[in-house]
């Protein structure tokens, strides 16, 4: 369900930013607490099971995410707004420059993270192109809670050629596409680093070992502060 879909995906950008924002996260709390804090936040590569976490190398090129208590992850937990709330700023600051939302509309958030008004007000700030209006002509208007997330590109041709050739994913279903869903999208938001010696990444690409091959097209999105 997209709506479902909309949570999780905020829900856990606001967790990774969370997390770059707490510098002081890795030298509190038991050593095994510290490990675990540690290996989320600068993805650490390792053959061996680190403490806390179950991260291992599951093939010579793909590291696997840490598995996180998630606080809405019980069968009867809730989303927490001000996370989703949260999450959507960081997409709109950040993700929505290449990523889309297809499946999302304005209408999504209402009661979700904002008031109908607030929802209003946000859609609002598009522009949608609309008609024909009684002589036949297409007009622009201010968006409605009905409209669709705009995408960053008309289409996936455009997407490429301003990405190297790469198609940036839609996001509106991007928890459930991952096999390792939340953990999978935290660990690779997170987990970008320099390559290890021997390791080449060519030009245009970043290294980041919880995508597979290591060399992903997408920079790194999110920073400490």
């Amino acid at each position: 369900v997209p709506h479902a879909s909309c949570h999780k995906m905020f829900s856990r950008l606001r967790f990774a930013v969370q997390a770059l924002k707490r510098p002081s996260a890795a030298q509190s709390g038991t050593a095994t607490e510290r490990s675990s804090r540690v290996s989320a936040l600068v993805g650490v590569i390792t053959g061996a099971t680190l403490l806390g976490g179950g991260v291992v190398l599951a093939s010579d090129d793909v590291l696997q995410p840490t598995t996180y208590p998630w606080s809405h992850g019980g069968p009867l937990s809730a989303f927490d707004a001000f996370s989703v709330r949260r999450g959507h700023q960081v997409y709109k600051q950040v993700c929505s420059s290449c990523h889309s939302l297809d499946l999302l509309a304005f209408r999504n958030l209402v009661n979700v993270a904002y008031t109908e008004d607030e929802a209003k007000a946000l859609a609002a700030e598009i522009e949608v192109t609309d008609g024909p209006n009684e002589v036949g002509e297409m007009f622009t208007r201010p968006g409605k809670l009905s409209d669709k997330f705009p995408r960053p590109y008309a289409n996936e041709q455009a997407a490429r050629a301003a990405n190297n050739g790469a198609y940036p994913p839609d996001l509106s279903l991007i928890v459930k596409a991952r096999g390792r869903k939340e953990d999978y999208i935290f660990a690779l938001l997170t987990g970008y680093k320099e390559p290890p010696t021997g390791v080449a990444v060519r030009e245009g690409l970043h290294y980041n070992p919880y995508f597979p091959g290591g060399a992903i097209a997408m920079a790194q999105a999110l920073y400490d502060g």
